[in-house]
């Protein structure tokens, strides 16, 4: 989004709401989130009161925007400091609020990406490559695999460019296997560096091409160094934090994921399309009219 665009629809809360109902709403259809009916009665507080269930609310109810109390101007503030990697406390800094309320900002715009991702649970075929990585601080002792501390991440990069990313309990065989088939469909060419985690692949309908990760990354049309591409980019990014919670730790990962398989177009709309989709607790779509529902995953 060039500057200038993005100045316009900031300079007032007016422009700043028309864009993000923009992403609400498919020609300004408004709808109950609770039972998908448009009949609705004005209260004197300017909410809405659903003609059908009596149901309460307002063009935000149930979206992920409308956390926090913030201001539709100040969300999109908050999404293009997002979008420029700015930390969480220099957002505040620069928005003049406070600490906690930029930190609750924040953990919603990943929760609304980490909710994303997890509905565009695809089949991945083709080529890909599987790997694993370890991250955690600097510490004595044994690194890699087996080393104490870390968290053990699992990636799946298709030949495309697609990044696929889980934190996971272990490296064992049982785990690692059952990720790559419940991701990758049968048929597919699987590269994997010698670990012997993934030599069972090969009896699960792939194809499995594996080259000596000690030695070299590639050997022929075999190489796995594409993923290596990731585990950088989202550990030099991840390294700004000066630390996260195991607990934290998959939102963030998830961030890396979408920036990196996002890294070619211009994260603002994405970001605010996300924030304006409901909350998966809140009203799933089986609760909602078919034509409802469809309208709800193209906003």
């Amino acid at each position: 989004m060039n500057l200038t665009y993005y100045e316009t629809i900031t300079k007032t809360e007016a422009s700043a709401s028309k864009y993000v109902l923009g992403f609400c709403f498919k020609s300004q259809q408004r709808f109950c989130p609770r039972c998908g009916s448009r009949k609705f009665t004005w209260r004197a507080d300017r909410r809405r009161l659903c003609s059908v269930c009596r149901y309460i609310y307002h063009d935000l109810t149930g979206r992920w925007i409308n956390r926090g109390g913030l201001t539709l101007g100040q969300w999109l503030r908050i999404v293009k400091l997002f979008e420029l990697e700015i930390s969480t406390r220099k957002i505040a800094a620069q928005l003049e609020i406070a600490y906690n309320t930029a930190h609750k900002a924040m953990r919603t715009i990943r929760a609304s990406i980490l909710a994303h991702a997890s509905d565009a649970d695809s089949l991945l075929g083709g080529e890909v490559e599987l790997d694993e990585s370890y991250f955690g601080g600097r510490r004595k002792g044994k690194r890699g695999r087996g080393a104490a501390g870390k968290i053990p991440v699992f990636g799946i990069l298709e030949r495309d460019g697609l990044v696929n990313v889980s934190v996971v309990p272990d490296v064992t065989a049982a785990t690692l296997l059952d990720l790559a088939v419940r991701k990758v469909r049968r048929g597919a060419i699987v590269y994997t560096d010698r670990y012997k985690s993934y030599d069972a692949l090969m009896f699960c309908g792939y194809r499995h091409l594996k080259v000596d990760h000690q030695t070299h990354f590639a050997r022929g049309k075999v190489y796995i160094n594409g993923l290596e591409g990731f585990w950088s980019f989202a550990k030099e990014r991840l390294m700004k934090h000066h630390g996260i919670s195991p607990n934290h730790f998959p939102f963030y990962l998830k961030e890396m994921e979408f920036r990196y398989n996002h890294r070619t177009v211009d994260l603002f709309p994405v970001v605010v399309r996300y924030l304006c989709d409901f909350e998966p607790k809140a009203y799933p779509d089986s609760a909602l009219p078919d034509h409802i529902s469809t309208a709800r995953r193209q906003t």
